[in-house]
C-alpha cells in the first residue's frame, strides 16, 4: 500500500510496483494539475479539472443565482476527483484500517471484508453528513456532490485490481458498484437532484449501519445486535424509497404542464422517461429485497440446523465415584505407612 515504508523493492513499472505505489503515482498526477494553476498559460485548463463547469447566472430580485447543468466537460472534472479519491482511499487504509486489523488478527477472507466495510463505512458516514449540508445549501454544492459521488464509485472499479480483491468477491462488488453508478448518474443527468439526495440519504444511512455491524462482528463474533437493527431498518428503507419515487415521478411530475422532451434545457419529463425511471427503481428495490430475504432465510436455516445438531448429541453420564472408607495410613496399592516413614504390605481394605 502506498505511503508506507517498504523493505522489499519491485521492478520499475511492474505489476507489483504499480499496485504498491499507485497512490504515490496518482499523487504526482494531482500535483501536476495543481502546479498548472500557477501559470497563466495552463491555468484555464487546470480549472477545467478542478471546478464544476456549465454554470449559468440567473438574475433575481436581490442578487444573482448560479445554476449548474451537466455536459461532456464534467467527465474531466470527475476524472480529477477519481484521482483524489484514490489518494483518500489509501490514506484511510494506511492510517486507520491497517492499524486496527493488525490488532484483530483476522484471516485473509475476514481481512478483505474488514477493509471493504471499513472503507464503505467512512464513505457512507461522510456522504450522509454531506447530504444534509447540500439539502440546506443547494446551488454549487449539489453539482459538486454528484461529481464526488460519481468519482467515488468509478474509483471503486480500478480499486478491485489495486486492492487485489479475491475473484470470488469481484462479482458481488461489481453488482452494487454498477447499481450505484446507474442510479446516481440517472438522477444527475435527468435533473432529479433533490429526489436523488433524499434517496441517497436513506440508502447511505442504512448501509452505514450494516457496515458498522459488520465491523463489530469481526471484533466480537457474538455481537450481532446491530445486525438485527439493520434488518429492521432495511425493509423500512426499501418501502420509503419506493413510496417517495412513485409519489415524485409517478404523480408529481405527471401533473407538471411542461412535458416536452428537451435535453438542451434539461427537461426529460415525458411519459416514456417517467415509466423508465420508475421501472429501474422498482426493479432494483425488488431485487435488493429478494436478496435480503434469501440471505435471512439461509442464516435462519443454518442457525436451526446448528441448534438441532446440539440437541441430538446425548449427554454422556459421568460414572459415579466409588466411595471408599479409608483409614489413616491407608494407601491405594495396599501399603500402610508407618509413623516412622517405613511401609509394610497389608491386605487391602474392603469398603463396607
Amino acid at each position: 500500500m502506498a505511503f508506507r515504508r517498504r523493505t522489499k523493492s519491485y521492478p520499475l513499472f511492474s505489476q507489483e510496483f504499480i499496485i504498491h505505489n499507485h497512490a504515490d503515482i496518482v499523487f504526482c498526477l494531482v500535483l501536476c494539475v495543481l502546479v498548472g494553476l500557477m501559470f497563466e498559460v495552463t491555468a484555464k485548463t487546470a480549472f477545467l479539472f478542478i471546478l464544476p463547469q456549465y454554470n449559468i447566472s440567473v438574475p433575481t430580485a436581490d442578487s444573482e443565482t448560479v445554476h449548474y447543468h451537466c455536459g461532456p466537460k464534467d467527465l474531466v472534472t470527475i476524472l480529477f476527483y477519481i484521482l483524489i479519491t484514490i489518494i483518500l482511499h489509501a490514506v484511510v487504509q494506511e492510517y486507520i484500517l491497517d492499524k486496527i486489523s493488525k490488532r484483530l488478527h483476522l484471516s485473509k477472507v475476514k481481512h478483505s471484508k474488514f477493509n471493504e466495510s471499513g472503507q464503505l463505512l467512512v464513505f457512507h458516514l461522510s456522504s450522509v453528513a454531506w447530504c444534509f449540508y447540500v439539502i440546506v445549501t443547494e446551488g454549487f454544492q449539489v453539482k459538486f456532490f454528484y461529481v464526488g459521488q460519481l468519482a467515488y464509485w468509478m474509483h471503486s472499479l480500478p480499486e478491485l485490481y489495486l486492492q487485489k480483491v479475491r475473484k470470488e468477491e469481484i462479482p458481488r462488488q461489481l453488482q452494487y458498484i454498477c447499481l450505484y453508478l446507474l442510479h446516481i448518474a440517472g438522477a444527475y443527468l435527468l435533473n432529479l437532484n433533490r429526489l436523488g439526495l433524499i434517496l441517497l440519504l436513506l440508502q447511505y444511512s442504512t448501509e452505514a449501519l450494516f457496515h458498522l455491524a459488520r465491523l463489530f462482528h469481526f471484533a466480537d463474533e457474538n455481537n450481532d445486535r446491530l445486525f438485527n437493527a439493520w434488518a429492521a431498518v432495511f425493509g423500512v428503507t426499501r418501502l420509503f424509497i419506493l413510496t417517495l419515487t412513485v409519489l415524485t415521478i409517478g404523480f408529481g411530475l405527471a401533473r407538471v404542464e411542461n412535458q416536452v422532451f428537451d435535453p438542451e434545457k434539461g427537461n426529460f419529463n415525458t411519459l416514456p422517461c417517467r415509466l423508465g425511471m420508475l421501472l429501474v427503481v422498482c426493479v432494483a428495490q425488488a431485487w435488493l429485497m429478494w436478496r435480503f430475504i434469501h440471505s435471512q432465510l439461509r442464516h435462519w436455516r443454518e442457525y436451526w440446523k446448528e441448534q438441532s445438531a446440539r440437541r441430538r448429541i446425548p449427554a454422556v453420564p459421568r460414572p459415579p465415584a466409588r466411595l471408599l472408607k479409608r483409614e489413616p495410613g491407608y494407601h491405594e496399592n495396599g501399603v500402610v505407612k508407618a509413623e516412622n516413614g517405613t511401609s509394610s504390605r497389608t491386605k487391602k481394605l474392603k469398603s463396607p
